[in-house]
């Protein structure tokens, strides 16, 4: 398997610049989930690496080698797209070893190479059928056991699942995360599904408006985000955020008033620089990290909207008098649900700070 580079990377059409120098570095075997919102540039991205795009400027390698001028069959990827793309009056078998038999390989080295993705995909039973008798998960098992047969030296994924029920959607994460194990190989997968980003990668690009944000792995970019974007995408339910102005700044830390809380104060530790007195800030609080009422930590009050009832875990959907919306994680406990109102407790230790700017402030 290989690694691939991209070193300052650009994309235009015409005067409209979509990728706007993109530098990233994938090592051989590794799981990289490109996420972002619709019109970030990650397919576009994902294209240019298979060669189905043409890159503007910059450089692209595989193993070492630059591809940017490099014909897309002689680049040692396979790409499986959102559609299935399977031809309808071919078999299963024949749709996976279409491309070997287009290639010239011998029959018997397709039959050995088709009954081997089969195997890894649970295929089998299915050899002899037509795509129109498969459900929608199979037909994308065909599909990735199209690109399996090729023995790629980089997999690249575009929003394979986002066809599929929720429920064949865990299924096909749980189905993609065991072939990338088994198989050991480079993969490149595109979604913007920020929950598929988090269970499937080792490593996650953040994208937005054609530029990275962040690049980390899934539990750090949770932890650590960079700034208020990668902070508000990664995480489901969403980061709540609150404005705040500084009324006390100095080395160590500060106090944050937020503005539509009552005006409730947050004091933050800080090891960087702090902002001055009067700043604008925002505060982040995960759903998770508010406690109960009492706990400790500066409390703020708020009235339920709505309340969503997951079992073990409650979503508390409520509002602020100046509109804000904040969203509340409860397990266990649900007394508070039958109330109009509620009031938490802010952790301060739990507590992301960000700039006017949306940087994160440390």
């Amino acid at each position: 398997m290989s690694s691939l580079k991209l070193t300052d990377v650009h994309k235009s059409y015409g005067k409209l610049e979509v990728i706007k120098g993109v530098d990233l570095e994938i090592q051989s075997k590794e799981f990289v989930v490109f996420v972002g919102p619709s019109g970030c540039g990650k397919s576009t991205l994902l294209r240019m690496i298979a060669g189905l795009e043409h890159i503007t400027s910059g450089d692209l390698e595989i193993g070492g080698v630059r591809m940017n001028d490099v014909d897309p069959s002689k680049r040692g990827i396979a790409m499986v797209f959102q559609s299935y793309a399977l031809y309808p009056h071919m078999t299963v078998r024949e749709n996976m070893g279409f491309a070997l038999r287009f290639a010239g390989v011998a029959k018997d080295q397709i039959a050995k190479q088709v009954n081997e993705a089969a195997r890894i995909l649970a295929l089998e039973p299915l050899l002899d059928r037509l795509p129109k008798e498969l459900s929608g998960g199979q037909r994308q098992r065909v599909a990735i056991g199209r690109a399996i047969v090729r023995n790629p030296q980089v997999f690249l994924f575009d929003e394979p699942l986002s066809n599929l029920d929720a429920e064949l959607r865990v299924h096909m994460r749980i189905e993609i995360a065991r072939l990338h194990k088994e198989l050991q190989t480079t993969i490149i997968y595109v979604t913007h599904d920020q929950v598929e980003a988090m269970t499937l990668a080792d490593t996650i690009v953040v994208l937005r408006d054609g530029i990275i944000e962040q690049v980390g792995k899934p539990l750090d970019l949770y932890d650590n985000p960079a700034n208020l974007f990668v902070a508000g995408f990664i995480g489901s339910p969403k980061m709540n955020f609150m404005a705040g102005v500084v009324t006390a700044s100095g080395h160590g830390g500060v106090t944050v008033e937020l503005t539509n809380q009552g005006k409730a104060h947050v004091v933050l530790p800080l090891s960087g620089p702090a902002p001055a007195v009067g700043a604008a800030v925002t505060v982040g609080v995960r759903p998770e990290h508010f406690g109960l009422a009492g706990s400790g930590g500066p409390e703020i009050t708020v009235a339920i909207d709505v309340a969503e009832h997951l079992g073990s875990t409650s979503y508390i959907y409520a509002n602020t008098k100046s509109g804000e919306q904040i969203i509340i994680e409860r397990e266990e406990s649900r007394h508070e649900l039958g109330h109009e109102s509620i009031t938490v407790a802010i952790d301060p230790a739990k507590t992301f700070l960000f700039s006017a700017a949306g940087e994160r402030l440390r």
